[in-house]
This record gives C-alpha cells, structure tokens and sequence, in this order.
C-alpha cells in the first residue's frame, strides 16, 4: 500500500500547527451551536393518556375512489368517541394529511385530545376524520417521512386554488361517511384542518363550499406561491366576507422564502401567514392566530392543539343552571342495556 499521501498530509497538519504556535496565535473559538427553535415545545397533559377518560375507537383504513382526480383514491381513518350516540347527529373534524394526525409516531395526537376535551365538555361529542391524500395504485401511502409531495396527488390536490379537493370532501367524501354515522348538516358544526399544504387545503374547502364547512385549523400553513397560494389576501380582499372561523399558527422560523438563493417573499411562510391575518382581520373573519419561534412543523401546533380546538369549537350550547347535574358531570358514555341473553 502506497502510503506517502497520508504522510505528506500528516507532515502539512503538523507544519501548520508548528507555524501557528511559533508565531503565538490561538485557534478561533469554536462557535456555540444556535438554539433549536422548536426546543421548547412539548406535548401537554391534554394531549397525553389519562386515567378514567374513556378512549375513543379509530376506524380503518378505508378507501375512498375519487372521480375529482380520476385514477388515485384517498385512504382515510375514522375516529368514533366513546359517548358517540347515533341518535344525536356528531359535530364533524376532518383532518388533511391524516397520517400525520392519527398516527402516534405523528406528534399531535388528535385521538387523545379529542378523548381528553370530549370527557371534560371542553369541545362537543365530534367524529374525527382523517384523509391522506390521493395517490395511484403504483404510487406509496404517504408517511412521516415523505408526506407525499413528491410521491402522490398532494401537490395539485392540497396547493391549487380550485374546487376540486373540496369536490372530494363534500361530494365523494361525506356520502361515505353519512352512511356510517349520524352527522350534523350545520356547516357551522363541521371543521377541517391540517399541516403546511394540508392547511391551505383545509381553508381551500372552506372558502369554496362555506355553506358546508365553516371552521379551519390552520397550522403553519402554505399561504405561498407554490401554485399561487399566496393569492389569498388580495382574493379575500376583494371578496365577500364568508362565514368562516379560522385560528392560524407559524412560527418566525418557518420556511423563510430563500430556499432558492435570492429572497423571495411570495415563498416567505411566515409573511404569508401574517398577511393572512391583515387579510382576515380586515374583512371581519372570525379569526383567531398565535406566532411562534417554530420551524416548518407541527411542534408547535402539536402543543397547541388543544387550545386551537377548544376556541374553534367554543360556541357550543352550555347550560347555566346550577342544578344541571349532567352539565357539572365528566361525560361518560351512556350504559348499553343488558342484551335478553344476560
């Protein structure tokens, strides 16, 4: 083995190190590494487990065909609390990117918020709905760690402004559903959220069929100009104001729109999701919006969500009266009666 090139590296090394101690010079200081900006977000108790609150199921996966995107289909997942009754039509929660709100390994855990807020009457007995988004026979399910950008439908269903993904959640989507279970046909009792494009899609459905969805969940949110999102403000502007509930989440750290060398703001996350809210607050929205220190991520709405739920959801019916029992009580399902053959 020829080893005089690794010698006549170790002879420069020691030369360098010997000309820089002759000449009484230090190293530079190593520079401190720069604080994570999701460091300080965590998951609280009313995403976590807790003792006594009874679990809801979560159904599926299901495959829904989609003629708004002829040839892929969209796999979603169902969530069934334990108090649901079908004789009580159930407030409706869909979320974009269902992977990554039903899956433990997703980080918000939608299914132990929606069981813990459920129980303490915090947000009204709801089914939880969660769709990936559509793909072709020979395409993957979407996962943590490609949520199908660059492998499914994502990109044209999630960040086009048209009516057709909307088309697979009111038209394809909800017949499905509506044969299963019992669910309210107040838009005002039907919400949608998700994720990054997943957001942008959720406010997509909203915008154009506000007659049967009316709450969005907005988590850092893609108001940009991946296929002309960040439209919005000025769209919203010169439009009507729609009866549409919004609560929005960034953070200063979010994708800052120099991705592709020089700056560009119409690919500035954080711009854009402000300039939603000027938009929003001008025009009269209800409209609720927090800005963090967060990344392009959930960590931040993860530890959030509960409190994005409980103000979505604040108007439902309450009773005052201090000698309602049920009112001041956890919210236990109801007992199923002994069947004949016990």
């Amino acid at each position: 083995m020829n080893r005089t090139p690794a010698l006549l590296s170790f002879l420069m090394i020691v030369a360098t190190a010997a000309r820089v101690f002759a000449q009484g010079q230090t190293p530079p200081p190593a520079q401190p590494q720069a604080p994570d900006p999701d460091a300080h977000y965590r998951l609280g108790p009313d995403s976590l487990p807790q003792e006594g609150v009874p679990k809801g199921e979560i159904r599926g996966p299901f495959t829904l065909p989609s003629q708004a995107y002829p040839g892929t289909s969209h796999t979603y997942w169902v969530y069934v609390p334990a108090q649901y009754d079908p004789a009580v039509p159930a407030i409706l929660m869909i979320f974009n990117d269902g992977h990554a709100f039903v899956m433990p390994e997703g980080g918000t855990n939608a299914q132990n918020v929606m069981d813990n807020l459920i129980y303490r009457r915090e947000i009204p007995v709801m089914i939880g709905v969660f769709i990936n988004p559509g793909r072709r026979p020979d395409q993957p399910e979407p996962d943590q760690h490609e949520w199908g950008d660059r492998t499914t439908n994502r990109p044209t269903e999630y960040n086009s402004l048209d009516d057709r993904y909307a088309r697979v959640i009111v038209d394809e989507l909800m017949p499905a559903l509506n044969k299963q279970y019992s669910i309210a046909k107040d838009p005002d009792r039907r919400g949608i959220g998700g994720a990054s494009s997943g957001a942008i899609a959720a406010f997509t459905v909203a915008w154009e069929r506000p007659n049967e969805f009316r709450k969005v969940l907005s988590i850092v949110g893609s108001f940009t100009n991946i296929r002309g999102g960040n439209a919005y403000p000025d769209i919203i502007r010169k439009s009507d104001r729609k009866p549409i509930r919004v609560f929005l989440q960034d953070g200063r750290n979010d994708n800052r729109g120099a991705g592709r060398g020089a700056y560009d703001e119409s690919r500035d996350w954080f711009l854009q999701n402000v300039r939603m809210m000027q938009a929003l607050t001008e025009k009269g929205y209800d409209l609720n919006y927090t800005w963090g220190m967060n990344k392009h991520g959930q960590k931040m709405g993860a530890a959030i969500l509960p409190d994005m739920m409980r103000w979505l959801w604040r108007d439902q019916p309450v009773s005052t009266d201090p000698q309602n029992k049920t009112e001041r009580s956890f919210n236990e399902p109801a007992k199923k009666a002994p069947s004949a053959n016990q």
